[in-house]
């Protein structure tokens, strides 16, 4: 039990025999990324009070709606439009991301923070933060309903900025782990193989790809930026 709670890591296998990793966030990150960000909606919304303050009961209303929106929709727009991230996640290196690691979705944004009410309960997000604490995958009500994690998004990123500035590709075919690791091997060396040398590879798989030249070369990299974890 106490190994569970220790080991952080995270695993899923997708449906062409491919293992996707992550790191869980804990509790203590993704408290202060939740007061980071309601520090913002505060800031705002006393912005958005003193404008309208002396409107009268216009003003009450327009406050009283903006605040509605601010408080329901600031997190599903930023997690699903900003990579699962709103700013005090991205401040604390965090992401939202369905259980299968893929990009969170509308849907499962809106049932993980509109279940944020049952998780406050009975005060200060107790219940969400007994929840958590409970579960190996430090999910509270809301994600367990909405399949959703919270990870850490910084390993990631770096690994990214060192893959080619091309559109990830899915995988045309299941790939056993020797293709796999070719493609992403491809991918991470770009910066040291020449042109004409990355053009050479990958024509080789020109029957595999229907692609040869610089088009192979961008659909390989993309291949294995995929395989990597990049979704877009």
């Amino acid at each position: 039990m106490i190994q569970d709670k220790l080991d952080t890591g995270y695993l899923v296998e997708t449906p062409e025999a491919i293992e996707l990793s992550a790191r869980l966030a804990g509790p203590v990150p993704r408290v202060l990324a939740y007061a980071m960000d309601f520090t913002i909606r505060t800031i705002v919304l006393l912005v958005i009070g003193l404008t309208f303050a002396f409107w009268g009961n216009t003003g009450i209303a327009v406050i009283l709606l903006i605040s509605f929106f601010i408080e329901w929709l600031y997190p599903v727009v930023f997690e699903v439009l900003r990579n699962g991230q709103t700013p005090g996640k991205k401040a604390l290196g965090l992401a939202v991301v369905n259980d299968d690691l893929t990009p969170v979705t509308w849907s499962t944004s809106l049932v993980r923070n509109l279940l944020r009410a049952a998780d406050f309960l009975p005060v200060g997000y107790a219940f969400g933060l007994v929840c958590m604490i409970s579960n190996s995958r430090f999910q509270r009500l809301g994600d367990l309903a909405a399949g959703s994690l919270v990870i850490y998004r910084q390993a990631a990123d770096k690994r990214a900025a060192d893959l080619p500035d091309v559109p990830s590709q899915t995988p045309p075919l299941i790939l056993n782990l020797e293709d796999q690791v070719a493609f992403t091997g491809f991918a991470q060396r770009h910066k040291q193989l020449s042109e004409s040398r990355k053009e050479e590879l990958a024509t080789i798989l020109e029957p595999l790809t229907q692609k040869s030249g610089g088009a192979a070369v961008r659909y390989v990299q993309g291949v294995g930026a995929w395989l990597l974890g990049r979704r877009q």
